[in-house]
């Protein structure tokens, strides 16, 4: 499990340095899930409250999330976001290994983009 736990944090440093060369930032876990947010809102860059910034990172998360089964994109509201069913239940980990279910499928989502 250890090589496996290392192996997931290279391939993270590896994606947010390659964030750095493509946006000039080396974003934290909250800055990767607004970029996702962001591309997946397809309205482009531009000013988000704080409730949109935290809608933004939701969007993230059902989106990296739906690559794995556990939510079904609804399609979208009349402004243009996107909405989501969670289809099944989130395993109940640890705040570490929650966050490194989340970075595996950010990761997932990364090469489904072929950005990685």
């Amino acid at each position: 499990m250890q090589h496996a736990e290392e192996d997931l944090q290279v391939r993270w440093l590896k994606l947010r340095i390659k964030l750095k060369e493509h946006f000039g930032i080396k974003p934290d876990m909250n800055g990767v899930l607004m970029l996702i947010g962001v591309q997946e809102l397809g309205q482009g860059p531009q000013e988000f409250s704080k409730e949109q910034k935290q809608d933004l990172m939701h969007i993230a998360v059902c989106t990296v999330l739906s690559l794995g089964g556990y939510y079904h994109p609804d399609g979208l509201d009349e402004e243009g976001w996107p909405h989501f069913s969670q289809l099944i239940p989130l395993p109940d980990y640890t705040l570490i290994d929650q966050e490194n279910f989340l970075k595996d499928h950010i990761l997932l989502y990364f090469q489904s983009q072929h950005f990685i």
